[in-house]
């Protein structure tokens, strides 16, 4: 038998088809799109009323960490808050420390990407969720190239700190209308996606050539569906364990998520539209629809496994990152660098549209960097077109800001070039706080500047490599077959442990969650060693297989209300 290693994959083509495509808005779009305006708002025209609008990017510094951690429970968005506005405030320190001490534009745009390089890196590894690093980048950079002396920094830090306790306090204000909105949204989605799993299974088949030939493609679509239900409900769980005290409402949904794992478990004997009425019922602010216990090990099914497992420590999770690191390193530093040896004034607009394109792979690269392009030159042509209203005076500025601010993520969700039509307006405007400018020269610095970043950003991520990549999916598998055989000793074993079963099964459902974002990643990639893609079918399919039949051996697919 040969040794000789696997051949790396070649280059793939880019795709074009769907990139710019528009989707469905997420189901709680307005809630950023109002936090962000609150948190924007109530500073700026502040400064406004002070005749200050000059110290406003400070302000903006603190008050965008209100569109962070909007999906997340309240007691886990608190935490995660706090540490999004003590990074950004560590970050600006940084920069305006940095552009005190110096006026290089060459070593300030070299601070600048390793900024935004630490960003990237820790955004992934915490997965704070979006907007992820790009709102570090555009604050930080542009602090960079703000004229400071030392003795101000303190000063403009304080600022900075106060409007991040401002979004602080806008983020967690919602917990007290709704305090268990994220778990029910992390709920509903998982029973959604259970249905359309289950809906998929019990479909009837045609016995016609065409439905023949049509067969793979089906199952591919049923695959899909299962992988997304079982994301759905590792979700669902990880939204849960986040709670803290396990409350009557917490209770109550965790036992609809034992609903969705049976329907993953047993498709054929589940109701999916019982499903999507519970789902539905978890939209308003109603009670927690009733479910019976599924069985005596209810009450600890998933919870215990969770907090045996742990989190990877940081240190781990960064392991894999870096080749991303690099990316952004080498990619906004690059682009910067060619924005000031064309004499753009603004070299960190360069920087920033560099950062913001490294996505997991090289191919949702290719489609950000084409959404960002696209996205940018239309928002160039809509400032042009609002510059006369916001010229009116400080006042109308301001709201055109904030109108621009509700735009961006209202229509972010539904793809990223209609986010970015708004973003950038918004930026240009923000420009304008210290006094108002030629509105060509902005115009002209910003389309090269974007056309300059997204090249050399996507030349960077194509020159730097990540085979990695190819390594964590051995990994995952590993961790899949290991976890795979665990949970069957157990099924098969006469008496395990209380709860022993219930551990292995979130051990294994989270084993097969994290194998599919890895392949998913990894297929993207150019220059890696092929995927094993027979084997990863075959990990997944018998560790799903797995999961459904300790489910049996729990006895939960019998349950009264799962088949109509």
């Amino acid at each position: 038998m040969s040794s000789a290693a696997p051949s790396p994959t070649p280059a793939r083509r880019l795709p074009l088809a769907g990139v710019l495509r528009v989707g469905r808005p997420s189901d709680i779009w307005f809630k950023p799109a109002l936090s962000v305006v609150v948190a924007v708002g109530v500073p700026n025209l502040t400064l406004l009323a002070l005749g200050r609008l000059d110290l406003a990017m400070y302000t903006m510094a603190g008050s965008l960490c209100a569109l962070y951690a909007h999906n997340l429970p309240y007691a886990a968005r608190a935490r995660a808050l706090a540490w999004v506005v003590l990074g950004m405030l560590a970050a600006v320190a940084v920069a305006l420390v940095t552009a005190s001490l110096t006026s290089s534009a060459v070593v300030l745009v070299a601070v600048g990407a390793l900024l935004a390089a630490v960003q990237k890196a820790l955004c992934d590894a915490t997965r704070i969720g979006p907007p992820g690093p790009v709102i570090f980048a555009f604050i930080s950079s542009a602090s960079l190239f703000t004229p400071q002396t030392l003795g101000q920094v303190p000063g403009h830090l304080a600022l900075a700190a106060a409007a991040g306790a401002w979004a602080w306090l806008v983020g967690m204000a919602p917990g007290l209308v709704r305090p268990h909105g994220p778990e029910r949204r992390a709920t509903a989605r998982a029973l959604n996606a259970a249905a359309a799993y289950a809906e998929m299974s019990v479909a009837p088949s045609a016995s016609t050539a065409a439905s023949a030939e049509a067969s793979p493609t089906a199952s591919a679509g049923r695959e899909r569906a299962r992988a997304a239900g079982a994301a759905a409900v590792h979700a669902a769980w990880q939204s849960l364990f986040a709670t803290g005290a396990r409350s009557e409402p917490r209770r109550a949904l965790e036992r609809l998520v034992v609903r969705a794992e049976i329907a993953l478990a047993a498709p054929a004997d589940t109701d999916p539209g019982r499903l999507r009425s519970w789902a539905r019922d978890l939209r308003g602010t109603g009670p927690v629809p009733s479910v019976e216990p599924a069985s005596a090990a209810d009450e600890l099914l998933g919870v215990e496994a969770e907090r045996a497992a742990g989190r990877r420590p940081l240190a781990d999770r960064l392991g894999p990152l870096l080749p991303l690191a690099l990316r952004t390193a080498l990619g906004c530093a690059l682009a910067g660098y060619v924005s000031l040896a064309l004499g753009v004034g603004r070299p960190y607009w360069a920087l920033v549209t560099a950062a913001s394109l490294y996505q997991a792979n090289i191919t949702l690269t290719w489609s950000r960097g084409v959404q960002r392009v696209v996205g940018n030159l239309v928002g160039v042509l809509l400032f042009a077109a609002v510059t006369p209203l916001a010229h009116l005076g400080p006042a109308a500025l301001v709201l055109c800001c904030l109108a621009f601010n509700f735009g961006a993520e209202a229509l972010i969700s539904r793809n990223y070039w209609l986010g970015s039509i708004c973003v950038t307006p918004m930026a240009l405007l923000i420009t304008e706080f210290t006094g108002f400018q030629r509105p060509g020269e902005l115009m002209t610095d910003r389309i090269v500047d974007t056309v300059v970043g997204a090249l050399v950003g996507f030349a960077a991520a194509v020159a730097v490599t990540n085979r990695r990549a190819g390594d964590r999916i051995e990994i995952a598998l590993d961790t899949v077959e290991r976890a795979r055989e665990h949970t069957a000793r157990l099924i098969v074993a006469e008496r395990p442990a209380p709860g022993a079963l219930d551990a292995a099964r979130r051990r294994l459902a989270a084993a097969l969650v994290e194998l599919r974002a890895t392949v998913d990643a990894a297929a993207g990639e150019w220059w890696q060693r092929a995927v094993p893609t027979e084997r990863v079918l075959l990990a997944e399919r018998t560790g799903h297989r797995t999961l459904a039949t300790a489910v049996r051996r729990q006895g939960l697919h019998a349950l009264e209300g799962t088949r109509a």
